[in-house]
C-alpha cells in the first residue's frame, strides 16, 4: 500500500498546500540568482581562504549567540509578521553589503538571530512553545535545509526526516550538527553580498531571499509536525506524500 492510499483527502490537501510553500521557498533562490546574474557562479570560491576556514566556527558561534538572544528577546519583543521580518533583514543585508565583506561578516550573527526568531514565531503559530527544549531543537533544524541557492531538494527532504533523530540530543549537539551545512549556505550569502558593483542591492536581495526561504521552510517543517499529530499519520508517510506532490 502506498502513502497515497492510506492518507485521507483532507490530509492530501494540507500536503498540497505545504508543497506550494516548499516550491515558493525554492523560487526566491531563483529570483536572487537572476539579480546576481553570471557573477553568482561558484560563489563560495569568491571568499578569501581565511574566511572559508573560519566560516564553520563563526556559524556555530552565530547560532549559539542567536539561541541566547532569541530566547531572551521573546519575553520582551513579540513575534513579528513574516513580511516585517523580511523587511528588517533586507535592510540589514543592504547595510551589510554596502561595506563589503567586513560589514557582511559583522551583520551575519544579527541576521541569524532575526531568522531564528522568525522560525520560533512560526513554531508558535502552529501551537508549539519555542522555549521547550525539543521545539528549540526543531527550530534549529530548520537551518539544516539546503538554502535558497541549492537547486537539489534532496537536502531539504533529508532535513525534514532528520527531526526523528533529535531525541536525546542537546541543543548544543544540534547546533554542532547544523553548523556545517549552514556554514555553506551562509558562505554563499556572504559571497553574494560582496559581488562587485551590486553591493548594497546584492545584500538586500540576498537577505530577502534567505528570510523568505527559511520562513517558508519553517512552515513546511512545523506544518508537517502538526499534521502528523492531528491526522495520526506517521510523519514518514507525510514526507513521502510531500515528495510525490513536489514531483
Amino acid at each position: 500500500m502506498t502513502g497515497t492510499d492510506i492518507i485521507p483527502a483532507a490530509t492530501e490537501r494540507e500536503i498540497a498546500a505545504l508543497a506550494r510553500r516548499h516550491k515558493r521557498a525554492g523560487g526566491v533562490g531563483l529570483q536572487l540568482l537572476n539579480v546576481l546574474g553570471a557573477q553568482a557562479e561558484n560563489l563560495l570560491e569568491r571568499l578569501p581562504d581565511r574566511v572559508k576556514i573560519r566560516l564553520e566556527a563563526a556559524t556555530e558561534r552565530a547560532l549559539e549567540t542567536a539561541m541566547r538572544a532569541a530566547a531572551s528577546s521573546r519575553t520582551v519583543v513579540p513575534d513579528q509578521k513574516g513580511w516585517l521580518n523580511t523587511v528588517l533583514t533586507t535592510a540589514m543585508g543592504a547595510a551589510g553589503g554596502a561595506g563589503g565583506l567586513p560589514t557582511a561578516m559583522a551583520e551575519l550573527p544579527v541576521t541569524t538571530t532575526v531568522l531564528l526568531r522568525a522560525i520560533q514565531g512560526i513554531a508558535a503559530e502552529y501551537g508549539y512553545d519555542p522555549a521547550e527544549p525539543e521545539i528549540a531543537k526543531e527550530c534549529l533544524m530548520v537551518f539544516g535545509s539546503a538554502g535558497p541557492l541549492e537547486t537539489d531538494d534532496g537536502a531539504d527532504m533529508a532535513f525534514l526526516s532528520a527531526r526523528v533523530t533529535l531525541t536525546g540530543a542537546t541543543v548544543h549537539g544540534v547546533i554542532a550538527r547544523v553548523a556545517p551545512r549552514l556554514a555553506t549556505v551562509l558562505g554563499q550569502k556572504l559571497a553574494a553580498q560582496t559581488v562587485p558593483i551590486l553591493g548594497a542591492a546584492a545584500g538586500a536581495a540576498t537577505n530577502y531571499a534567505y528570510t523568505s526561504y527559511y520562513q517558508e521552510m519553517a512552515h513546511v517543517h512545523f506544518g508537517l509536525k502538526r499534521l502528523a499529530e492531528q491526522s495520526g499519520t506517521p510523519r514518514e508517510a507525510l514526507i513521502a506524500q510531500l515528495r510525490e506532490a513536489l514531483r
